[in-house]
């Protein structure tokens, strides 16, 4: 069986901390904890022998649990977590990070841009010092956003070469509704700075949650294939987002048909140059 990198899930414990964006009855089915033991068991059954644990709050102790986690985990191979890129000392703070238990997993920085009003957000002079610090780390930087913020995404990457930027869940196009544009060309936009990568996940959430199938994601998966390329775009399940559509199988069952078969680029290479090389700080620039 191939050895697969999941690049993109989540967990949370609601004793811990509020998940305060599950609200609602739609979103009533992951109003509950999700733990590592709930996960293995499908990840390992799906060949899954690596995964990258991502940030879903923007609260800073959350990024030291995810470490410590990741530490103590044989699954969970690397941590994007949450700082606030505003800050002057975010470079200390960065530092800091990396000096805690499991702070060698750390290996990218994520915001929820996509809650944002401004859609000049990465544009602005303290988040791009934020950017340039991010960078200095040796860290990459996850862009969760909407398709109108997409283009300040691409003149962001033009403005910092030296950062890698990740998109997350193809950009979250209006899969619901089949709208491709302006979506598609804003992605080949954002794809032809080679600076840039691409997750395939989180599109079954963005289709209709009862009535999607692998033909209504295509024209969307299809896009991104071309423009990023296999060796730019990296396999996520956005567990357990993703399970108020599909289970974790069908996810990556649908990912396999997508690209049309277990390219070893988007299931395990993508991400294991992208985000694992990075564990340990071995590529900081400072």
């Amino acid at each position: 069986m191939t050895a697969i990198v999941d690049a993109h899930h989540h967990v949370w414990d609601l004793s811990v901390r509020d998940q305060d964006w599950i609200t609602g009855p739609e979103l009533a089915p992951i109003r509950r904890d999700f733990t590592l033991d709930d996960l293995a068991p499908d990840a390992r059954a799906a060949g899954v022998t690596a995964t990258v644990l991502v940030q879903t709050v923007t609260v800073a102790e959350e990024t030291p649990e995810f470490l410590a986690l990741a530490g103590r985990s044989d699954l969970v191979a690397a941590v994007v977590g949450w700082t606030d890129l505003t800050r002057p000392d975010v470079s200390d703070t960065l530092a800091a990070l990396r000096r805690l238990p499991g702070g060698e997993h750390l290996v990218g920085i994520r915001h929820q841009v996509q809650g944002e009003p401004d859609p000049r957000w990465l544009l602005r002079p303290d988040v791009r010092r934020g950017l340039t610090a991010v960078a200095d780390a040796g860290l990459v930087y996850d862009l969760v956003v909407l398709p109108h913020q997409l283009p300040a995404c691409a003149e962001a990457a033009a403005r910092h070469p030296e950062l890698t930027f990740v998109l997350d869940h193809v950009g979250k196009p209006p899969i619901a509704t089949g709208e491709r544009d302006p979506w598609s060309a804003h992605i080949r936009a954002l794809a032809a700075l080679p600076n840039t990568v691409c997750k395939l996940s989180g599109m079954v959430t963005e289709a209709d949650w009862r009535h999607w199938s692998a033909d209504t994601l295509r024209p969307y998966a299809d896009t991104v294939l071309d423009a990023f390329g296999p060796e730019r775009l990296m396999f996520g399940s956005d567990w357990p987002v993703c399970t108020l559509a599909a289970t974790y199988g069908q996810v990556l069952d649908t990912a396999v048909e997508l690209v049309g078969g277990l390219d070893p680029d988007v299931f395990a290479g993508t991400a294991r140059r992208v985000y694992l090389s990075r564990v340990g700080g071995r590529n900081s620039r400072t």
